[in-house]
């Protein structure tokens, strides 16, 4: 590699020299294992951290490493793995603890680490291991001490960031699943512990295909799918309160001549019959998904301007019930007949449903957003490392 090549695409103002080639125990102070802790001693709760190749595992009585260090997860399929830990702390065996010495700075080794395939050093063992001088052999290239701090601070900083999104969905997702139970009665009762004001009329247990328009999908067969044309909506389509549509895992059909009837609308309910995940994997039809056409093993639930009510009544409590069916079979499967006997509470009034469906789609979307921004945050921070390190 030439002197010209050893810069990154994106630097700070005022760095111009060009990144050096040293080795990963060139650049620290601290490079060694933890130490073993048998499983009685990890606790729940206690004053010390206990950190493994995955990260935190529990809490211990006692420490052996104080500081910051970065963590390289040494055993398994976590080798190559990278975490931080902060002040005191046990770190076991399955870790590799690493300080940078006087001329370095352990926030951009961090990152730095986290660009590099270190599981690559692990030999071809049937069980994979991260050895400590191995790692120290292993070269890289780095900056001077000044430029790694204005790095290691840059992403340490939007690290803070993504965790405070993450944190703000993770609140949002516990409080809906938290309203989902106040806001529908509990099995055997017959009114919610919290409602809107107004309503007091006792709920009434339907049956799903009582209140909705069940159908399962056309049997498109795959040879005649085409490059373009309208999408099909098939079970692999169907996610956890979504759909993915995208272009790696969409089929399309030419036209909907004499499909008519399998065209979905905006608002439609899709349930997934097939597969590990069912009763997880279910999505409400959004305008963006339209046109498009369902396939067989997918069941379409229309409810008109119920719709947002009865999502949310099978986000509740679907999966549940589906569990309680135990279906026996390799391959589990749905039924029609098990989609459309599976009991909603369902207020007498149209307009609680409204007032229901409505305050949790606002949520929904509050929760998209943070994802969104989460998602955006994280592709901004690939795309970083990609163009600052060498």
């Amino acid at each position: 590699m030439t002197e010209q090549a050893k810069v990154p695409a994106i630097r700070f103002a005022g760095f111009t020299d060009p990144w050096e080639q040293r080795k990963l125990g060139e650049l620290s102070s601290e490079f060694q294992s933890g130490d073993f802790i048998s499983a009685e001693k990890i606790l729940a709760s206690g004053p010390y951290p206990v950190y493994g190749g995955n990260g935190l595992r529990g809490y211990a009585k006692r420490y052996n490493h104080d500081g910051f260090y970065a963590l390289i997860g040494r055993q398994g399929a976590l080798c190559g793995n990278v975490n931080t830990a902060v002040g005191k702390a046990y770190f076991t065996e399955h870790a590799v603890a690493i300080k940078a010495n006087s001329l370095h700075d352990t926030r951009f080794l961090v990152h730095l680490l986290r660009c590099m395939d270190l599981g690559q050093y692990s030999g071809q063992s049937a069980q994979p291991g991260l050895a400590v001088g191995v790692l120290k052999e292993v070269e890289t290239t780095v900056p001077s001490k000044v430029e790694q701090q204005a790095i290691g601070s840059f992403f340490s900083r939007l690290d803070d960031l993504i965790t405070l999104h993450q944190r703000k969905y993770d609140k949002l997702v516990v409080f809906k699943k938290s309203m989902l139970e106040k806001m529908f009665p509990k099995d055997g009762e017959s009114v919610p512990e919290i409602r809107f004001a107004g309503f007091t009329d006792p709920w009434e247990q339907r049956k799903l295909g009582d209140v909705a328009d069940l159908l399962t999908g056309y049997p498109f067969e795959s040879r005649h799918f085409t490059d373009t044309g309208i999408p099909l909506v098939r079970g692999m389509n169907v996610k956890r309160g979504y759909l993915d549509m995208s272009a790696d895992i969409c089929e399309n059909w030419s036209d909907a001549v004499g499909v008519e009837d399998y065209l979905l609308k905006a608002g439609d309910i899709v349930i997934q019959m097939d597969g590990a995940l069912i009763g997880s994997s279910y999505a409400m039809v959004t305008p963006e998904n339209t046109p498009s056409l369902l396939v067989q093993r997918v069941t379409r639930v229309r409810c008109g301007n119920r719709s947002r009510y009865i999502f949310q009544a099978v986000q509740r409590g679907f999966l549940r019930y589906i569990k309680s069916l135990k279906t026996e079979t390799a391959v589990p499967h749905l039924s029609l007949s098990d989609i459309a006997d599976y009991a909603i509470p369902v207020p007498k009034e149209e307009r609680e449903q409204e007032h229901i469906g409505s305050f949790f789609s606002r949520l929904d979307d509050l929760i998209t957003l943070h994802q969104r921004k989460l998602e955006l945050l994280r592709n901004i921070k690939k795309s970083l490392l990609d163009k600052m390190f060498v």
